[in-house]
C-alpha cells in the first residue's frame, strides 16, 4: 500500500472518528438538554399539588363522596404502598432510589397544606373546576409492614429474611380485605409511576386518583426505584424492566389472597414498562392455560397505560405472544401533543406505544390485526381538554377529560362508546369528540348509573 495513501486514509479515519465522537456528544448533550422536558413529574419529593378535579365532577353532574359515611371510620388512614426500592439508610427519606431487591409493603400518611378545613370545604375546593389557591399535599410518613415473603429468593440478603415470613403479608391483606368490605366497588386500584421520581410522589398522586374515585375500593401505590435525576433515564429503564418481576409477585398474592373482585392497572409513561413486562411474564407462565382460566385466577380487570413510553413494535410482538390473555380490558391513551414522547421516538428511533401515529401510518393490514382483540382499545387524547398542559405528557392528571374518562371506566366498567368517545367503523383509534362531557353524562343517565336526583344541585365551585 502506498505510504501516502495509508496517512490519507488515517487521516480521513481520524476526521471520521472526530466527527463521530463530535456527533455523540452532541446527541448525548441534546439527550441532557430534552430531558428537561420530559420528566413524568415535578422533582418535589414530598408535595404535589392536587390535580384538577375531573370535569365529569367539576361541572357538577356527579358527587363521588356521596356514598361516604363520615361516622364509618376505614381500616386504615392513608394510602396503602408496595415498593421494590431500598429503605432509608439516612432518617433523611423514606426509601432510598436503589433496588431493593425484595417487596415491601405498608401505609403512607398524608396531609394537607390547607390549614383549618372543614371536610365540607374540602370537598367543594377539591371538585371546583376553578379552583381559586392551589390544594397541596405531602406525605408526613409511613408506617412499613414488612416483606412480602413471595419476594424473597435464594440470593436475598440473609440478614433481610424474618422469623416470622407470613405477617406482613397477612396485616397487608387483612386490611385490604377489611376496606374492601366496606366498599360498593370490590376492587383494588394499583397505580405504577413514571421516570424522575422519588417514593413519594407515587403515594401522593395515588391518593389524589383515590379521592376522585370516592375513596371506594382500594388504591395501592406501586413505588419502584426510579431516580429523580434527568441523566438516570437509562438505568431507570432497566430497573423498571427488573421491576416488573416484582410486580408480577405482588399481583398473584392479591389475587390469591385478597377478597378483590377486579384488581386494575394505572400506568404512566416508564411506568408502562413495569407493568406490561408483569402482565407479559403472567402471560408467558400461563400460556399452557385458556384465556378465561387465566382471568379468571387472576383477576386483573382494566390496564390503563397512558403516555406509554414502550416501544410500539415491541408491544404488537408481546401482543403476538398472548399478552392480551391475561387482563379483561386494555386501554393505551396516545397523543400527538405529548412532547415526551417526541423525545423518546428521537433518542430510540423507534415509535413509542403512546404516541398518536400519522394518519396513513397503518396499514390494512396493522388494522385487521388491532381490530381482532375485543378486549384492546386505543384512545386518542389529542382533542381532549387539557391535554396538552405543560409538555403534554401527564394528561391523565392534567386533563380534566381523559381523568373523567379513566375513573369512569373504573367505577362503572363502561365501554368507550358507552362513555361517549367516537371512532369511524373500520379505525382501531377512540377519539374525543367536541361534545364529550355532554355525552358521558348522558349515558351515565340513561344507563340508570346514576339518576337526576344523584346530579349535584348547584355548581361546587366556591363563590
Amino acid at each position: 500500500m502506498p505510504r501516502v495513501w495509508l496517512m490519507e486514509k488515517q487521516h480521513m479515519c481520524s476526521n471520521a472518528d472526530s466527527s463521530r465522537h463530535r456527533a455523540n456528544s452532541l446527541r448525548w448533550c441534546l439527550f441532557a438538554a430534552v430531558l428537561v422536558i420530559a420528566g413524568c413529574a415535578s422533582n418535589q419529593p414530598y408535595g404535589i399539588n392536587l390535580m384538577p378535579a375531573p370535569d365529569i365532577y367539576a361541572l357538577g353532574d356527579i358527587d363521588p363522596f356521596e356514598w361516604l359515611d363520615p361516622a364509618v371510620t376505614p381500616p386504615y388512614q392513608g394510602i396503602l404502598y408496595a415498593t421494590d426500592r431500598a429503605p432509608s439508610d439516612n432518617g433523611l427519606s423514606f426509601y432510598q432510589n436503589k433496588r431493593g431487591n425484595v417487596v415491601r409493603m405498608g401505609v403512607g400518611y398524608l396531609e394537607s397544606g390547607m390549614e383549618d378545613f372543614s371536610w365540607e370545604e374540602a370537598r367543594k375546593v377539591s371538585l371546583a373546576k376553578n379552583r381559586p389557591d392551589n390544594y397541596p399535599i405531602r406525605v408526613k410518613g409511613v408506617d412499613e409492614f414488612g416483606i412480602l415473603d413471595r419476594s424473597i429468593t435464594a440470593f436475598t440478603d440473609s440478614g433481610l429474611v424474618g422469623i416470622d415470613l407470613e405477617k406482613p403479608r397477612e396485616q397487608f391483606i387483612g386490611l385490604i380485605n377489611e376496606k374492601l368490605a366496606m366498599s360498593k366497588n370490590k376492587d383494588i386500584y394499583i397505580y405504577i409511576h413514571g421516570y424522575k421520581v422519588g417514593f413519594e410522589n407515587p403515594l401522593l398522586v395515588s391518593a389524589e386518583l383515590w379521592h376522585f374515585l370516592g375513596y371506594d375500593g382500594v388504591m395501592i401505590a406501586y413505588a419502584w426505584p426510579s431516580t429523580p435525576k434527568t441523566l438516570a433515564y437509562v438505568s431507570d429503564l432497566e430497573s423498571a424492566a427488573f421491576s416488573s418481576h416484582f410486580l408480577k409477585e405482588f399481583i398473584e398474592v392479591l389475587a390469591e389472597a385478597s377478597n378483590a373482585e377486579n384488581i386494575h392497572l394505572i400506568a404512566y409513561s416508564a411506568g408502562t414498562r413495569v407493568a406490561i413486562g408483569a402482565l407479559y411474564q403472567m402471560a408467558l407462565l400461563n400460556d399452557c392455560h385458556e384465556k378465561e382460566t387465566v382471568r379468571e385466577k387472576l383477576r386483573i380487570g382494566h390496564v390503563m397505560l397512558t403516555g406509554s413510553d414502550f416501544g410500539r413494535q415491541l408491544f404488537a410482538a408481546y401482543m403476538y405472544n398472548g399478552l392480551l390473555n391475561v387482563s379483561r380490558q386494555m386501554t393505551v391513551y396516545m397523543s400527538q401533543t405529548d412532547q415526551a414522547m417526541g423525545v423518546s421516538r428521537w433518542l430510540f428511533n423507534r415509535e413509542r406505544l403512546g404516541s398518536m401515529w400519522q394518519e396513513g401510518e397503518l396499514d390494512q393490514r396493522g388494522i385487521d390485526f388491532l381490530n381482532r382483540f375485543d378486549n384492546f382499545n386505543l384512545i386518542n387524547v389529542t382533542a381532549a381538554e387539557g391535554a396538552a398542559t405543560g409538555n403534554g405528557h401527564a394528561y391523565f392528571r392534567n386533563s380534566p377529560w381523559v381523568s373523567s374518562d379513566i375513573l369512569m371506566t373504573l367505577m362503572y366498567d363502561l365501554t368507550p362508546e358507552q362513555r361517549g368517545l367516537v371512532r369511524s367503523a373500520k379505525s382501531p383509534v377512540w377519539h374525543f369528540p367536541e361534545d364529550y362531557m355532554e355525552r358521558l353524562t348522558h349515558s351515565l343517565e340513561t344507563t340508570n348509573l346514576i339518576h337526576p336526583d344523584q346530579l349535584s344541585p348547584d355548581p361546587v365551585a366556591p363563590q
